[in-house]
């Protein structure tokens, strides 16, 4: 059940997020990965129990400020944020629960087979119907999309990976700087304007991750007693 609810929502994460990418609102997206910290973390306090140390709270506040800044900016609910963020936080959440007593690589080969017979059936009904350019457009695109494939399995198997060994709170930390890749990615290759709002917005998340990166230079091995974010008993 946990790995059928897995599959569910990171394909609902896919098509929001690829729909967001081919609809030139790649930096909309991004701004759902920036609240998407904050889920994982929500997520890891409360139904996991996990602990922050002071610093941690002050990066956390400053990732809720960003997307609160950024919302408020935009003028406009941010459905495809929303969906992205609360998606794979839901997800991240529902692998640390699977991972106790199923490893990564069965985990997601577990998931990509309850996802495989819809995408047989979408590429064949799309290919029917005209919609699709898989199988139209040359060897070379054809290839660039099974690698694509590939290009996402990896960072999920490793995601799979990370979330049974790393506490949640952790897990969420670090993906601050998913939102910072992706604007980077909208502004300097696919070229997407980016407004005065939004660079002020990039900024303040840019403080945030010198706020992790002097909270972890502080806790490393042997540097501190202190213990990382863990579990509550």
């Amino acid at each position: 059940m946990g790995v059928t609810v897995a599959a569910l929502l990171i394909a609902v994460n896919w098509v929001v997020y690829v729909a967001a990418v081919l609809g030139g609102r790649t930096t909309e997206a991004a701004l759902g990965y920036f609240l998407n910290p904050i889920v994982t973390v929500a997520l890891g306090v409360f139904v996991l129990r996990e602990r922050l140390r002071p610093l941690q709270w002050v990066a956390v506040a400053i990732g809720a400020l960003a997307f609160v800044y950024l919302s408020v900016a935009a003028g406009s609910v941010p459905v495809i944020a929303i969906t992205l963020a609360m998606s794979f936080g839901l997800y991240g959440l529902v692998k640390k629960k699977v991972g106790v007593s199923l490893q990564a690589m069965h985990s997601l080969t577990a998931e990509t087979a309850v996802l495989a017979p819809v995408a047989a059936v979408m590429l064949v009904v799309l290919t029917v119907r005209g919609e699709t350019t898989f199988t139209t457009e040359g060897a070379l695109h054809t290839a660039l999309l099974v690698a694509a494939g590939a290009a996402t399995a990896l960072p999920l198997l490793l995601f799979a990976g990370a979330a049974r060994r790393v506490p949640l709170v952790t897990i969420g930390l670090l993906q601050f700087i998913t939102p910072v890749l992706q604007l980077l990615c909208g502004v300097l290759l696919l070229h997407e304007h980016m407004s005065t709002s939004r660079w002020i917005g990039f900024a303040i998340v840019w403080v945030a991750l010198a706020v992790l990166t002097v909270d972890s230079l502080r806790h490393l091995p042997g540097r501190s007693r202190a213990p990382v974010a863990q579990l509550a008993p």
